[in-house]
């Protein structure tokens, strides 16, 4: 594996993480007071065990995990540039940083995809631990061959040499040249993200806990078998989902990097409205049918065996 100096890794590294964090410091105020991870493990969509705990900690540990969070995507993205060193420090402290968000929140899968990018920052010489050193080994075979090339037995570089050369340069040149509305968007005091290719619906525009919910919400979601529905005497039973926050007697959920998509669109649709998300209504009409498919999303049916719901 090639040491991390290849400059369409470095700026991919860059403006990958160091966006994530222009993005906080630039949205909810509290990334700035200190106070966004007071909130954060209560009202993260799905929140884990962990997370219970986590937010129980006292105020200066959280002002020093927003710190913290600043100093790794605001600061350790720049340890690329600065030799090889720095840059397998980046990658431990990058790696390190999306364990811990694994273990304190069910994110599904996208501090997984974060760390991906950040083993690039890995060479041979911080990687060869993990293989084994016999001979004949695929270690020893690398190292032979890193041995000829310092010594400098190499032969002439081949022709596919300097064409792959040419174009990792060109490469290079063409994402620094792309960077530029990048990086002039990112320090414009009008940053607006994506929105020249919004319409073409190709991606969304998105960037993860830019603002901060100060409370919790939840949609809670029942269904009673009472004739008269607006009888002050009906009962009305819950519905209950595999990972959403519903029942107080049930612990968080553990599923990451699994993703139960339903309970997380559950969380958008608590604090905005249903003409937000029109699906709300498809997903009650769904159970008011009892449909099996619909149920199989859920953790508990009131209604099991039993007519639909009124």
């Amino acid at each position: 594996m090639t040491q991390c100096k290849d400059l369409q890794i470095e700026v991919e590294q860059l403006w990958q993480k160091k966006a994530k964090g222009m993005i906080k410091i630039r949205g909810d105020r509290c990334w700035k007071d200190l106070t966004c991870m007071n909130y954060h493990y209560e009202t993260q969509p799905v929140p884990n065990p962990v997370a219970y705990f986590m937010h129980r900690s006292p105020w200066w540990f959280h002002a020093f995990e927003t710190l913290f969070n600043h100093f790794i995507e605001l600061v350790v993205p720049f340890f690329v540039f600065l030799g090889r060193r720095m840059c397998v420090t980046h990658g431990v402290l990058q790696i390190l940083f999306q364990v811990l968000l694994i273990i304190s929140g069910n994110l599904s899968f996208l501090n997984w995809l974060t760390i991906v990018p950040s083993i690039a920052c890995f060479d041979d010489a911080s990687l060869g631990i993990l293989f084994g050193s016999r001979k004949g080994s695929l270690k020893t075979h690398v190292l032979k061959i890193q041995a000829e090339e310092a010594a400098g037995k190499t032969g002439p570089l081949q022709y596919g040499s300097y064409i792959r050369k040419a174009v990792n340069v060109s490469l290079g040149a063409l994402i620094i040249f792309l960077s530029i509305p990048v990086v002039l968007n990112l320090i414009s005091s009008q940053q607006i993200m994506n929105t020249s290719y919004n319409p073409l619906r190709i991606v969304n525009t998105y960037g993860a806990f830019g603002s901060i919910t100060k409370e919790r919400t939840e949609v809670i979601i029942q269904g009673t078998s009472s004739s008269d529905p607006n009888d002050p005497d009906a009962v009305w039973e819950e519905y209950e989902f595999k990972c959403k926050p519903g029942n107080l007697q049930r612990r968080p959920c553990l599923i990451s990097p699994y993703h139960y998509r339903l309970d997380w669109l559950m969380w958008f649709a608590a604090f905005q409205t249903y003409e937000q998300n029109e699906w709300v209504i498809h997903l009650a009409g769904k159970l008011l049918a009892n449909e099996k498919e619909t149920l199989s999303l859920l953790a508990f049916n009131p209604f099991e065996d039993k007519a639909p719901p009124k």
